[in-house]
């Protein structure tokens, strides 16, 4: 296995969501844009969200393997992925690519 590079590209909030639909949560997501996470052998980095985590596993542990170019040319990087957390009130971006 390898490794990969995670980093946060974009956090986004839906406060319209959040006031319609959820109780209120004190610390919700903490991560910031740029912030890098390194993923080796197909383990979830310390202080990622489990959340986001799941969301990404598959693509981390792929890419860690020598897989990719998911779904025929998805990305202009074949050795990478593009994948968003779950959380449909402030969803955030993860570019992830593996490293030498």
């Amino acid at each position: 296995m390898g490794r990969c590079k995670i980093t946060v590209i974009r956090k986004a909030s839906y406060p319209d969501l959040m006031e319609k639909y959820e109780n209120p949560i004190e610390h919700a997501c903490n991560v910031k844009e740029g912030q890098v996470f390194i993923s080796e052998n197909g383990e979830k980095p310390r202080d990622l969200c489990d959340s986001a985590w799941e969301s990404m596993a598959y693509f981390v542990r792929e890419l860690e393997a020598g897989r990719g170019d998911f779904y025929g040319g998805w990305m202009k990087n074949p050795n990478s992925a593009m994948i968003s957390c779950n959380d449909g009130f402030r969803p955030v971006s993860f570019y992830i690519e593996v490293i030498e």
